[in-house]
């Protein structure tokens, strides 16, 4: 499975010639300008790595660093403009696992996320769980095993990790434009009725009565939300 990479960074044009080319790499990239953006993002989308800019037009990035750093063991690079030992060293003893000063080239940054990569496997990130109850509903992330009430269900990757996002955040309205952006990547310009496809397959799936969902509801206007349980009846 390709590994996700989150890019915090207020430079579109920037943002948009890093992910082409992490892209061509074989890397799934997902974007934020803001910190608060790169939090939630991090948050739902639970990615590998983060490259973070430290100079963020509503914070510090330091700051977003700290709090991505809170009981987890997160990758993050920082990416900036500053150069002095200073920030150098502040941003290293924040957590991060390491550090490039723009301008630099592709192949320097490819290198090192690769690095960071390998030195973080084995390390598993407290937000990052590989075990998913929901109700009737066990997921295994690690062998991308789904139980539905005691079953073994056979899923595609992609209704895995839909799944897996969605019973993630129980009780979440998540917009469409993240679930397609976590599932599909921001490189997807296909038909945005391929989520609402993939979220009919998986009623199939785990649904007492497919045509009267109440695991994965639709939240009209934003997108979709998972119950943890169906309600009782009596």
């Amino acid at each position: 499975m390709r590994a996700k990479i989150l890019l915090v960074d207020d430079d579109e044009l920037l943002r948009a010639s890093l992910r082409y080319q992490l892209e061509r790499e074989g890397y799934h990239v997902m974007a934020a300008q803001t910190g608060a953006e790169g939090l939630e993002k991090a948050r739902l989308a639970l990615p590998d790595l983060v490259l973070l800019d430290i100079g963020l037009p509503d914070m510090d990035g330091r700051e977003v660093c700290r709090i991505l750093q809170q009981g987890t063991a997160l990758p993050v690079i920082f990416l900036t403009a500053r150069g002095d030992e200073i920030d150098r060293v502040s941003g290293l003893r924040l957590g991060a696992d390491d550090y490039m000063v723009k301008p630099f080239s592709m192949a320097e940054l490819i290198a090192r996320i690769d690095t960071v990569l390998r030195r973080s496997r084995g390390r598993a990130p407290a937000d990052t769980p590989s075990r998913i109850e929901a109700g009737d509903i066990t997921l295994n992330v690690d062998a991308r095993r789904a139980l539905v009430r005691g079953r073994d269900v056979e899923m595609a990757p992609k209704e895995f990790d839909l799944l897996r996002i969605l019973a993630a955040h129980p009780g979440r309205a998540l917009k469409r434009e993240f679930l397609l952006d976590a599932v599909w990547g921001q490189d997807f310009f296909g038909d945005t009725k391929t989520l609402d496809v993939h979220i009919r397959r998986l009623r199939e799936k785990v649904e007492t009565h497919p045509e009267r969902p109440q695991r994965i509801v639709t939240v009209r206007g934003v997108g979709y939300m998972f119950v943890a349980a169906e309600p009782s009846h009596a």
